[in-house]
């Protein structure tokens, strides 16, 4: 079936490297709009806090809303989400405009021919990074659940919501946001080839690091897990110190 190759072939000799430079800017654009620190900014705005300075530290919808409470998470939520949604978004825009398709013909759904899925994987990827690397707090950032949760609807809105219903599930039996987020990133590959089955090996496979690159942002998570000390889910207890 077509696909990357279909997409490498317009960058030919003809063409030396230009038809390039739209979609390596906007990698880069997105990098650095997907690191803004929006709990950071919203904690210190509504809240009269720095994130990292209380609780995990973390500057995520979780550590937000157990410094600040809804009022501080809310915002922070939605804005997390709406960077990997966008990211994506700009991404296909851009990868279908150099293979001269319409927009949901990037990816193998609804008959699409794939062309480029592994440049959209690499966007969703740049997108995680953006947000777990900050540039603007010297590379560190949140963990990405929420900004993945974008990335997935950015991709496929149904597939999104099936990893929000397994988040959404293992959250409300066990309190535990960050288990939640663990067992939903490591469905992810189980569920892309499934889903996407039609799409190239190394867009499943890109797919697949995100969940591990979500896992490894977690890994202070897994120990508190492992010790039994991990903080459960709460809308009305606050933190005001960092965590022991």
């Amino acid at each position: 079936m077509p696909g990357m190759d279909d997409l490498l072939a317009l960058a030919g000799p003809e063409t030396p490297g230009a038809s390039w430079w739209p979609l390596i800017a906007t990698y880069v654009l997105t990098f650095f709009v997907c690191g803004i620190p929006f709990g950071k900014i919203f904690a210190k705005l509504l809240g009269k806090i720095d994130l990292q300075k209380v609780g995990s530290g973390n500057i995520g919808t979780t550590n937000a809303l157990r410094a600040g409470g809804p009022k501080v998470a809310i915002p922070t939520l939605i804005c997390d989400v709406f960077k990997g949604v966008l990211g994506v978004g700009a991404v296909r825009l851009v990868v279908a405009g150099m293979a001269r398709i319409e927009p949901s013909e990037v990816l193998a759904l609804d008959g699409g021919a794939g062309i480029g899925d592994t440049f959209l994987a690499i966007g969703g990827l740049v997108c995680l990074c953006g947000h777990i690397f900050s540039p603007y707090l010297h590379f560190k950032g949140g963990k990405g659940i929420a900004t993945g949760v974008g990335v997935l609807f950015g991709l496929s809105w149904p597939f999104a919501l099936l990893h929000l219903g397994i988040f959404i599930a293992v959250v409300a039996l066990t309190r535990f946001v960050s288990l939640g987020s663990i067992v939903t990133v490591l469905a992810l590959p189980i569920t892309v080839p499934l889903y996407f089955a039609g799409d190239s090996p190394s867009f499943k496979v890109i797919l697949s690091l995100l969940g591990l690159l979500v896992v490894w942002a977690h890994r202070s998570n897994v120990s508190k897990l492992l010790n039994g000390t991990e903080s459960k889910l709460s809308f009305s207890k606050r933190v005001d110190e960092m965590d022991g």
